[in-house]
């Protein structure tokens, strides 16, 4: 049975999450210290003590949910379940990031500084209240980029951001654009059309000051080969050399997330299990909708681990 190891995006965080893993097994607490460390800030004491609305912060929420990820993955590797047991890993957005922490292609330090700057860039590149993102639910891509198109069409940017199963596409863009874009979306025979609470209009062209950045972040971070492919969000095929995958993380802030293709590649390759690893089960709830044969796992708490290990057992 060949499995993948996916990660979480934002929008999975929650206060207090992975401080189990971090007091039952010491790799993971070493996880979220390095983690402090490269910050010059207790990010740990922020997710595990502090306030939802500062954790949620894009430049905060991003290298916690990495850190919880990671956590939860060094629990695994100490119950013997190594990076190398999956086919391939892959992540949803700043998934990405800590699906090649975990397959050795960054490390834990130069990945938070990213995702620190990542978030810091991404939350700057447009005015607060100027973007705007929403969920098309019960359209496909196809009919949830004529919606986008449509939109557009009267001004503004207006684009499908991320594709993350068959009826739920995320369409990003100038505020007013999205929410023309809500109600041609109901007139069209949405399920649903409903704006999304975020801080900025993430994996859209207006997102092109932070790829710059970005640009300039990546060029100056070692990435290694990772241990197991990754399956990029922008191509959804795997990928291993590590100046494809520096331009893919860069093309990645503007492009849109191949979540649904993604899940598919992976399945025609053979994968039949998949278990996400971190905050939250948004995930398996798109790889269930994508691949109903697919199996899922959840690796977030300790829980999540003792009914693995025991059903392994």
């Amino acid at each position: 049975m060949s499995k993948a190891f996916i990660f979480p995006g934002q929008g999975a965080q929650t206060i207090g999450m992975g401080r189990a893993l971090a007091d039952a097994y010491p790799a993971a607490r070493a996880v979220f210290d390095e983690v402090d460390e490269a910050l010059g800030q207790s990010l740990s004491g922020l997710v595990w003590e502090g306030e939802i609305e500062a954790l949620t912060l894009t430049e905060n929420a991003q290298p916690a949910l990495m850190a919880t990820s990671m956590a939860a993955m060094r629990a695994l590797e100490a119950e013997g379940i190594e990076i190398g047991s999956a086919a391939f890993v892959a992540g949803h957005s700043l998934g990405e990031y800590s699906a090649l922490t975990a397959a050795g292609a960054l490390g834990v330090g130069d990945a938070a500084r990213l995702l620190r700057t990542r978030g810091a860039a991404m939350q700057s590149a447009v005015p607060v209240g100027e973007g705007a993102m929403a969920a098309l639910l019960g359209l496909d891509l196809e009919a949830a980029r004529e919606v986008a198109a449509e939109a557009a069409s009267e001004g503004g940017v207006c684009e499908a951001a991320n594709d993350n199963d068959p009826s739920q596409v995320v369409i990003s863009g100038n505020k007013a654009a999205v929410e023309r874009a809500v109600e041609i979306a109901k007139a069209r025979g949405a399920k649903r059309a409903l704006l999304l609470p975020v801080s900025a209009p993430f994996h859209c062209a207006l997102m092109a000051p932070a790829a710059d950045v970005m640009a300039e972040a990546l060029a100056a971070v070692e990435i290694k080969a990772p241990a197991v492919p990754l399956v990029a969000n922008v191509r959804a095929a795997a990928v291993t050399d590590p100046a494809e995958i520096r331009e893919l993380l860069v093309a990645q802030v503007t492009g849109s997330v191949r979540w649904r293709e993604s899940v598919q590649y992976m399945v025609a390759e053979g994968v039949t299990e998949f278990w996400e690893i971190g905050a939250g089960k948004a995930l398996s709830g798109m790889v269930r909708r994508i691949e109903r044969s697919a199996a899922v796992q959840n690796i977030g708490t300790s829980e999540d681990l003792a009914k693995l290990l025991a059903n392994a057992g």
